[in-house]
């Protein structure tokens, strides 16, 4: 076919003919290349036993992208609880609900979706790796309970919560660095927190880790921070602003510096505990009047109870400063003392307050 006595025939032909010709042998072709990829199994093709498991475990309807060879699902797809070890060959597109794989013993996410419109969850398997992981997902990611021991692959954007807790993880490297929810690195192998996400929408749990630093914390949590069962020696690396509870219990805490200029809820840090609203001057005070020994001598390193920081606020208001400061003056060290600079014109009445105080009039 194609010889050179055919090509001599078509060069005979008129026109119009070869025209004619041309187009006949295109679709011929086209039909016979497309019969090619359906026949070959590969990209264009599902085997039966692919379909009956799509048909068993899809909660909507799916489709075969023939140029691609990817499954889009139209709906949700899940085979937890399942003994698969894998996905069938299958490579997902985009799955428009949930993608739910938990408790399957598979050991790799190669064929996961491309994005998943809802959660993707693949909870309790055997993974190392979320290499093949969705890159995006609009709702919750769920990869706790595995062998994973980097984030590597994960998505960098969730709008949901992301649960990585109960892994082998020494590092947050390859974290979304967006969480619109919760970001959960519970009870890991944690000793840093660099690679965190910076944006976290809720709260931040990195409790029960080996943590000796909060380096690499957002700066900003809207709900809980939760850092209890570390290492910790100070609170250095926190975030600045907590709209929930900051739970700092069962560390080696010596020292509260760095802990948050804000924290909305309940304070913990196991020798004393604030109350929502108390996490100021005021709740302050209040552990150094009736808190242990040691409660006292763990909010006397607050660093803004710091020479400069007093210097700061009797700047910008003394009187109400002078109240808050008389009452712990006799607690405080010489060395703190001296660098303190009560304004000019205040000095009698702070010498009185601070006189009452010891003597325990108020």
């Amino acid at each position: 076919m194609g010889g050179p006595g055919c090509r001599d025939s078509v060069s005979r032909l008129p026109s119009r003919r070869k025209f004619v010709l041309a187009v006949t042998i295109y679709t011929h072709m086209k039909y016979l290349q497309s019969f090619s990829l359906f026949e070959s199994g590969t990209s264009g093709t599902l085997t039966q036993k692919q379909e009956a498991f799509l048909n068993q475990y899809t909660k909507g309807t799916w489709s075969l992208n023939p140029a691609t060879g990817l499954v889009d699902v139209q709906g949700s797809f899940d085979c937890s609880n399942r003994q698969l070890k894998s996905l069938y060959g299958i490579k997902f597109g985009m799955v428009t609900g949930n993608f739910t794989c938990h408790h399957t013993q598979l050991t790799s996410l190669v064929g996961s979706p491309q994005k998943v419109g809802g959660d993707f969850g693949c909870d309790q398997n055997l993974l190392t790796s979320l290499a093949g992981a969705p890159q995006t997902v609009g709702g919750d990611f769920r990869c706790a309970f595995n062998q994973l021991t980097s984030l590597m692959g994960s998505p960098q954007k969730v709008e949901g919560y992301f649960w990585c807790s109960y892994n082998k993880l020494t590092t947050l490297e390859g974290a979304p660095q967006t969480v619109t929810g919760t970001f959960n690195c519970g009870y890991n192998q944690l000793t840093t927190l660099e690679g965190a996400p910076r944006t976290v929408g809720r709260s931040f749990d990195c409790s029960d880790n080996q943590l000796t630093s909060l380096a690499g914390a957002p700066k900003t949590v809207e709900g809980s921070f939760y850092c209890e069962s570390n290492q910790l020696t100070t609170l250095e690396g926190a975030p600045q602003t907590v709209g929930g509870d900051f739970d700092c219990r069962n560390n080696q805490l010596s020292s509260l510096e760095g802990a948050p200029l804000t924290v909305e809820g309940r304070f913990d840090c196991s020798v004393f505990v604030l109350k929502p609203g108390e996490w100021n001057p005021t709740g302050w005070l209040e552990v150094l009047r009736t808190g242990s020994p040691e409660a006292r001598k763990l909010i006397l390193t607050l660093p803004y109870f710091q020479p400069d920081w007093w210097n700061s606020e009797l700047s910008k208001d003394p009187a109400r400063t002078i109240q808050l400061l008389a009452p712990w003056w006799s607690q405080m060290s010489d060395e703190l003392k001296r660098g303190i600079r009560i304004p000019p014109g205040y000095e009698d009445r702070f010498e009185l307050r601070a006189g009452f105080s010891e003597l325990g009039l108020f």
